[in-house]
């Protein structure tokens, strides 16, 4: 939220001090594209963890479901109107909906779609050929912008001109929403699927310890070929070429995704093998107010960057943008924790229930 799409690689290109580069280093090394992945396959998990809870009482009601993501995807659209255009809700409601559909196809099945999904190579040219038969081009959306004039807009301008620019923002991100973040997204959300149908979490010890040594190989091997693409691969002239190029990036974000996956498998060696349960008890607070959490950073970010707060947009260098971010998930640790103290749910997790079960549900505890 401190600089948009359209204007991130000019920006970055200013910050030139020491601290700077290795805050981007480490923002690109340990943090980009690695949490997508968790949120989505832990998001299928989820899914088919009630599913199967519903099975169990002998019911599987499709429109439960259905009415499940509607609500997610109308808070999506309010995400985008209100705080952000980077929302990835209403995504997730649509592709929710098609793996309620997987929930009773076999194993097999899940498993290999989530790796073709994951896979497949041809995403550009298949939605390039969508959007040229529909007539649709989001290029057009912010032709008429520039990076100065979206930051006067940002930081200058109209909370309804805000509003106009992150719809024509969200308009032109459809080819990265669609072509780059819905394939992970869907086939974590198979993974997920696959794991829950197969009730993984009734033996998560044992599984984690059985999959320790190639959890370990992957991310050696995904580390070295990260650490060659940020720091060779740029320096030869075969890299900028138009075949070549496409490959590296495709690689690059599925060394991301395994290291994402790494991160889960990492967090939960430690809770299980190790003494650092402890240090890890407060993540369980925020976890379990995910989509408050989630909209909360948003509203955050609007009140830093924004006419409508501090108007700080384009102005945090790396290191400050990093130890923001660290700074305000540490302050949402505390928050939730303090908030579960007295509620069984998140204020959006309470409205997003009581919306899919078509009554009011008691939000205080006992």
């Amino acid at each position: 939220m401190n600089s948009t799409f359209l204007n991130q690689d000019e920006f970055a290109k200013q910050w030139t001090s020491n601290i700077d580069q290795i805050a981007e280093k480490i923002l690109q090394l340990f943090f980009y594209t690695k949490f997508f992945p968790i949120f989505s396959l832990l998001f299928g998990l989820g899914i088919s963890m009630q599913a199967i809870k519903m099975v169990d009482k002998n019911k599987l009601p499709f429109p439960f479901f259905v009415r499940r993501m509607v609500v997610l995807f109308i808070f999506g659209i309010l995400h985008i109107v209100f705080l952000w255009s980077g929302d990835v809700l209403n995504l997730y409601a649509l592709l929710g909906l098609f793996t309620t559909f997987m929930i009773k196809k076999s194993n097999k099945l899940i498993l290999v779609l989530s790796v073709l999904f994951l896979f497949f190579p041809f995403y550009d040219q298949f939605f390039e050929y969508i959007f040229n038969h529909i007539n649709f081009h989001p290029e057009t959306y912010l032709s008429n912008h520039t990076g100065e004039t979206i930051n006067q807009i940002i930081k200058n301008g109209t909370y309804i001109e805000g509003i106009q620019l992150r719809l024509l923002e969200y308009l032109s991100n459809i080819p990265m929403l669609f072509g780059f973040l819905a394939p992970v997204a869907v086939s974590m959300f198979l993974l997920g699927l696959y794991l829950g149908k197969n009730k993984i979490y009734n033996s998560l010890d044992i599984f984690i310890q059985q999959i320790k040594k190639p959890m370990l190989l992957i991310a050696v091997i995904t580390n070295i070929y990260r650490i060659l693409f940020l720091f060779v691969l740029p320096n030869y002239e075969i890299y900028k070429t138009k075949t070549f190029r496409p490959i590296c990036i495709k690689a690059m974000m599925l060394s991301d995704i395994a290291m994402g996956l790494f991160y889960l498998w990492l967090i939960g060696w430690l809770w299980y093998a190790t003494k650092w349960k402890t240090i890890l008890v407060p993540l369980k607070y925020v976890g379990r107010m995910a989509l408050t959490n989630y909209i909360l950073q948003s509203l955050i970010g609007i009140l830093l960057f924004s006419s409508i707060g501090f108007k700080r947009y384009e102005t945090f260098s790396p290191s400050e943008t990093l130890v923001t971010a660290i700074s305000v998930f540490i302050v949402q640790v505390l928050l939730s924790k303090l908030w579960l103290t007295y509620y069984q749910y998140g204020p959006l997790e309470w409205v997003w229930r009581s919306l899919t079960y078509k009554e009011i549900l008691p939000i205080k505890k006992a």
